[in-house]
């Protein structure tokens, strides 16, 4: 028997060595890959990725069925796991490489996410992939060549990314079953590979929003393009006449802002567009932004039955619109917007029926606007203004009952406003601005009730009364009526026009007095009525509009006193220029003049004298006594001079309060009244006998350090008095026990209100603070540090700024507080010397990790740039709400690094989800406001935080900056960026690592 086993066992090892093939025994022979190993891989990635714990991946346990995990599918035989879709879960960190264990995986998503670092190349293992999207991540360094392994891709996505370097050629060696490849909005450069030819069925390339450069690639000509969009590129050469006539199923085709030429050097467009003639399904043609020459050939009348979008705006063309435009019957959308067309706009426009959007703006066209143009039916958006048209509006205008927007604004219009015009219901933006329009308004303009945005007829000739009937635009947010000849007076019922942010009514010939009701208009931020005739006192209504931010009364005969509440407690002269009757407190306004009364009266003057000459008696007698006492003083001083200098020189006026008062005030210092603790010791609330509520800061006299602390705050708070700093209202020092006794602040700190607790967990809620409070202390924060660094009367470096030490008084006003660390910084010749605190590393890394500046870990000293640092951080903390020791801040990644990684992309997939969430439900307008908001905070931020403390601004630059925001957000007109303002471009942003300027462009195919 046993020579039989034996026998076996050696054929058996022979076969096994000839045949080539393994022999598996039992399932472990090779390693098999099954839902186990599968399972293994997933539970892997979520360990390695952080996510939020009530998100999708809160039931990836071992517990569950791998099958049955959120985003994830098996097959049909639940052998493997086909699909991972992971989209809008907001998962952060890098790919881990073991996805690649899921080789049965067909489809792989992972969208919408906080994914950075490089697409691991061990992703080739995955054989069996249809499907890979990325997409709107942070990922960046180039595509894996590996990638050209998955032959059976249908599709690959990777957009919204950072990738950069070049597209590898091999991804398209074998790349039979591609259908469609985006690759938009990142950073690739150099030439589209010529082996993109090699997929034939590929039918939409999306590249657009990338630093391409060279020729469109000739090789797509052997590909089933459907839609074709490479903007905003630096592609060069011809436009591609020969390539383009050889896709006919291209639909979509959009090669604007690149730097693509004409034929016969950018002087002709009719080769590329008879080409066109063989892409008999086009539907949209964009070639914008490329100063392309030449005139628009009549062959653009052929692009196709289904042609409807043209899109040509800010080229070179010349010359008149052909006619045989009006042959493409589908056109929806025609914009020639800023070229040089001229002469007259063709009536046969007119045949397009189904136009929904006409701009012809910033071009030369002459005579009057055709009658025809009336005949579109649905024609939405009119926009012919910056020519030089002339005549009358025609009445045909009011057939255009679909209109919402309409521009005729800078031409050369005359006569009246057509009766008819008021047909068109749902307009909500009419501008007639800057022709030389006469006549009344028309009374009938109150059918226009459905005006939402603005109506601006100024710089025209219109007269006659101020019509009433404007009180019927409730809706209307901006009404210019300025630069005319209307008379009569403002009416009382504007105040119906409740959505009002802008009114301007002046250079007219306005006359009377200003309605009380003006101060019923709770939206309006600028109101202008200079140069007219109005008279009477200035409404004190109008200091009740807290949204005021910009008035103009110059030139007019107002006369009284300007109210001193709401705006007019901090405007200028400017607002109020020759009205030679006012009066006020306004610097440069003259004062107004008081009563001549009792205090000449001669019963007055007897009074006075009396007091006078008691008052000097009683000083000679107070004299004396205080000389005979002199020199005892003076030698009580000099015994105590040691004692004194180890106790802060306090001001005589601050009230006395002995550890007793200080007990009794906080009840023996109860546990229950502890608001906030530290290295160097506890803060208690307490109430004085006085009825004053307090904060008692007590120091842990055990430590030195503490001791410092003490001594260092106390000579700090003793030389500084700003509205953005904290005061001191008394301290207690003794051997054995020290405190300061601080204004107590209901609202706790900044940090409190950024990181919210919720009734039932220590974890971190959302926060309370909208978008205007955070600018508001933003600004507060860099006020009181400009003080510090610029106009304290001893220069003054804090060390240790961050959200804990900045604390909120009742109406949301910021305090910096906490001057435990500072430093001081002595005069010295042409600069300034920061005092000596020793050399160990605890002196040189002053402040909280995640707030210190870089420099300091390198043995600087503590500088303002320091400051403005940490400054910085605190400013990228209040837009994102993250800590910059949060754990997602990992191998190398830092706060400054996350945000700039989408500061030229999705910059809100980096914003507090509690400051998007509240603008959701704005208007456009405010939506705009709050994105110019954050990308400013951000810039502010990122400037601050810059690696070299030589490129960062000053806290004065800072504090202005933020200034000219809160005006903003309060309706000012500054459109100036912190970069600019700051002097610095930015490119600056990315002189410690290889980002690009380039602004990312929303899209959608």
């Amino acid at each position: 028997m046993v020579f039989f086993k034996a026998v076996f066992l050696l054929l058996f090892q022979y076969l096994v060595l000839n045949s080539g093939t393994p022999v598996i025994i039992g399932h472990h022979y090779p390693p098999h890959k099954s839902l186990l190993t599968d399972k293994a891989a997933l539970l892997a990635f979520r360990k390695c990725i952080i996510h939020d714990p009530t998100s999708t991946l809160a039931n990836w346990i071992e517990a569950i069925d791998v099958c049955n995990f959120t985003g994830v599918a098996c097959d049909r035989h639940h052998r493997r796991v086909s699909k991972l879709s992971l989209i809008d879960v907001g998962l952060v960190g890098k790919i881990p490489p073991f996805l690649s264990n899921l080789t049965g995986l067909r489809i792989l998503d992972i969208v919408n996410s906080y994914l950075f670092g490089e697409i691991p190349s061990e992703l080739f293992s995955l054989r069996n992939l249809h499907r890979l999207r990325l997409d709107s991540n942070s990922l960046e360094g180039p595509i894996p060549t590996s990638l050209a392994s998955l032959s059976r891709l249908t599709v690959i996505s990777l957009r919204e990314n950072r990738l950069n370097g070049t597209v590898p050629p091999s991804l398209f060696s074998n790349c039979t079953s591609l259908l469609n490849v985006d690759l938009s909005n990142n950073f690739l450069t150099g030439r589209i590979p010529e082996e993109i030819g090699n997929c034939p069925k590929l039918w939409n390339l999306n590249l657009y929003n990338n630093q391409f450069s060279g020729d469109l690639p000739l090789s797509l000509r052997n590909t089933s393009l459907y839609n074709l969009d490479v903007e905003y590129n630096h592609l060069s050469g011809k436009l591609p006449a020969l390539l383009v006539e050889n896709l006919p199923s291209l639909s979509f085709l959009h090669l604007s802002n690149n730097d693509m030429v004409s034929h016969d050097g950018n002087t002709n467009l009719e080769p590329f567009i008879t080409s066109l003639r063989n892409c008999s399904s086009l539907e949209e043609l964009e070639l914008a932004g490329m100063g392309l020459g030449g005139r628009l050939p009549s062959s653009i009348g052929h692009l196709g039955v289904n042609f409807s979008l043209l899109s040509l705006q800010e080229n070179q063309i010349f010359g008149s619109i052909p006619p045989s435009l009006a042959k493409l019957s589908k056109l929806a959308g025609l914009n020639l917007t800023s070229n040089l067309l001229n002469g007259t706009i063709p009536p046969e426009i007119s045949r397009l029926s189904k136009l929904e959007q006409l701009f012809l703006s910033h071009n030369l066209f002459t005579s009057n606007i055709p009658e025809a143009l009336g005949e579109l039916p649905h024609l939405g958006l009119l926009d012919l203004s910056h020519n030089q048209l002339s005549g009358e509006i025609p009445e045909s205008i009011g057939n255009l009952t679909q209109m919402i927007y309409l521009f005729l604004n800078h031409n050369l219009l005359s006569g009246t406003i057509p009766l008819a015009l008021v047909k068109c219901t749902g307009l909500q933006k009419l501008d007639l601005s800057f022709n030389m329009l006469s006549g009344n308004i028309p009374r009938e303009i109150l059918g226009l009730q459905e005006i939402r945005i603005f109506i601006n007829l100024s710089h025209n000739n219109f007269q006659g009364n101020l019509p009433i009937e404007l009180s019927k635009l409730k809706n209307v947010q901006e009404m210019d009526l300025s630069s005319n000849n209307l008379t009569g007076s403002i009416f009382p019922q504007i105040s119906s026009c409740i959505a009002l942010r802008l009114l301007n009514f002046s250079n007219n010939s306005l006359q009377g007095h200003l309605p009380d009701s003006l101060g019923e208009l709770e939206n309006l931020e600028s109101f202008d009525i200079s140069k007219n005739q109005l008279s009477g006192m200035i409404p004190a209504s109008l200091g009740k509009l807290q949204s005021l931010t910009y008035l103009n009364l110059s030139f007019n005969n107002f006369q009284g006193m300007i109210p001193r509440e709401g705006f007019f407690k901090s405007s200028t002269p400017l607002s109020f220029l020759n009205n030679p009757l006012l009066c006020g407190t306004i610097p440069g306004i003259p004062a107004c003049s008081g009563k001549r009364n009792r205090f000449q009266s001669p019963v007055f003057l007897t009074i006075f004298i009396l007091i006078i000459c008691i008052s000097s008696f009683l000083s000679t007698i107070c004299c004396g006594i205080a000389c005979q006492r002199l020199k005892a003083i003076v030698s009580a001083r000099n015994s105590a001079s040691s004692r004194r200098s180890k106790m802060p020189d306090f001001v005589h006026n601050f009230p006395r309060i002995t550890s007793r008062q200080l007990s009794e005030a906080t009840g023996g210092f109860d546990e229950r009244r502890l608001i906030g603790s530290g290295s160097y010791g506890q803060v208690y609330k307490g109430v004085l006998p006085d009825g004053t509520t307090v904060a008692v800061k007590v120091l842990h006299t055990q430590s030195g350090n503490s001791t410092k602390s003490f001594n260092r705050e106390c000579e700090v708070l003793k030389r500084i008095r700003h509205r953005n700093l904290i005061r001191i209202i008394t301290a207690c020092s003794l051997p054995d026990f020290k405190a300061l006794v601080l204004p107590y602040m209901a609202n706790g700190s900044l940090d409190n209100h950024l990181y919210q607790r919720s009734p039932t967990s220590s974890a971190s809620g959302s926060s309370d603070l909208n978008l205007i409070e955070r600018v508001n202390i933003c600004s507060d924060i860099a006020e009181g540090m400009a003080y510090l660094h610029h106009h304290s009367p001893v220069r003054v470096i804090h060390c240790d700024l961050k959200p804990s030490n900045v604390l909120l008084k009742d109406d949301m006003t910021a305090l910096v507080s906490d001057f435990g660390i500072s430093r001081l910084m002595t005069p010295g010749i042409g600069s300034a010397t920061v005092e000596n605190m020793g050399k160990s590393t605890a002196n040189m890394l002053t402040g909280s990790i995640g707030y210190i500046a870089p420099e300091y870990g390198f043995g600087s000293t503590a500088s303002m740039k320091g400051d403005v640092y940490s400054f910085g951080v605190l400013v990228l903390e209040m837009v994102t709400r993250k800590r910059p020791i949060d754990d997602m801040f990992v191998e190398g990644l830092s706060l400054h690094k996350w945000v700039k990684s989408h500061y030229y992309g999705r910059v809100e997939k980096v914003v507090d989800y509690s400051l998007q969430r509240a603008s959701r439900d704005e208007s456009p307008e405010m939506k705009k406001m709050w994105e110019v908001a954050i990308r400013e905070l951000i810039e502010l931020g990122l400037l601050c935080t810059q690696e070299s403390p030589s490129t960062r601004p000053t806290m004065l630059d800072a504090a202005d900056d933020l200034d000219r925001l809160k005006r903003y957000l309060n309706g000012g007109d500054t459109t100036t960026t912190f970069a600019s303002s700051l002097g610095i471009s930015s490119s600056t942003l990315g002189d410690d690592s290889n980002y690009s300027p380039q602004i990312a462009v929303d899209r959608n195919i």
